[in-house]
């Protein structure tokens, strides 16, 4: 049995990824024993999602990061999407090296993910080109979560957004509100659907039934995150029922660069 400790940075009143993430790496242990995953979270102060909150709580990942080094994780996740993206295009980049900073400080050689860089990551290994997205996020935050994305090198050709800003209410959206929300978007040039931009937005059990329904990959922020975290740690991304990109099909490679910009075989 090979055990795979896995540190998350978590912002303080998220509910989800410690949820939705351990999920898909539980079904994955039962379709392919061998592998056993092990989760170590360390939380950063956020209520609101809003800009000042978000910018503090972006201060306190060095913090956060020094206490899971001590526990010595062999990869790290920072899992707030929007609190990255909320910063500028590219952003995710200069996270994911303040973070391998602090470890390294600490004698910990942990490789780093964030979901912001992991959702374009998954993005280009389904070599979507024009996408839709879904958020319970403020307008505002949308348009810069989409503006992040386009900057990227994707289309966003349509946004919904739930405008919730209390996280914790977030987390407390029924998954099957995404079976309907989705119908309002227009996919007819689509060929990505990100059906949560958000690791606090639950949407695991919509996924796949969504998927089957539009005909077209779909994925979430979590789902993008658990492609990333398994591509570190070297074991093949795969998860059962959790849509196209953890399906086994896709792959990524490093090229070298890190921050998310691997090649896609």
């Amino acid at each position: 049995m090979n055990d795979h400790h896995i540190g998350m940075i978590v912002p303080s009143s998220n509910l989800t990824m410690e949820t939705e993430l351990p999920r898909m790496l539980r079904a994955r242990e039962e379709a392919e024993p061998g592998d056993r995953f092990v989760f170590h979270s360390a939380r950063a102060r956020m209520r609101h999602v809003e800009p000042e909150q978000l910018r503090a709580m972006n201060a306190q990942a060095g913090r956060a990061a020094a206490e899971l080094a001590d526990a010595r994780p062999d990869v790290v996740a920072t899992a707030c999407l929007v609190a990255i993206m909320a910063q500028g295009p590219g952003y995710h980049c200069t996270a994911e090296d303040d973070i391998t900073r602090v470890l390294r400080e600490e004698g910990c050689a942990s490789p780093v993910v964030s979901s912001a860089g992991a959702l374009l990551s998954g993005l280009e290994a389904l070599k979507a080109r024009k996408v839709a997205i879904i958020t319970p996020y403020l307008k505002p935050l949308t348009k810069a979560v989409a503006d992040y994305i386009e900057d990227a090198g994707f289309e966003v050709a349509d946004a919904i957004s739930l405008e919730v800003p209390d996280n914790l209410a977030v987390a407390r959206l029924d998954p099957a509100g995404l079976r309907e929300h989705h119908r309002k978007l227009n996919l007819s040039d689509v060929d990505v659907l990100v059906l949560s931009a958000c690791v606090q937005m639950p949407s695991l059990s919509a996924i796949q039934p969504v998927e089957d329904e539009v005909g077209i990959p779909v994925l979430s922020a979590a789902t993008a995150t658990t492609f990333r975290i398994l591509s570190e740690l070297g074991v093949e991304p795969t998860v059962p029922g959790a849509g196209s990109l953890l399906s086994g099909a896709k792959a990524l490679t490093k090229t070298g660069g890190g921050h998310g910009r691997e090649s896609v075989v």
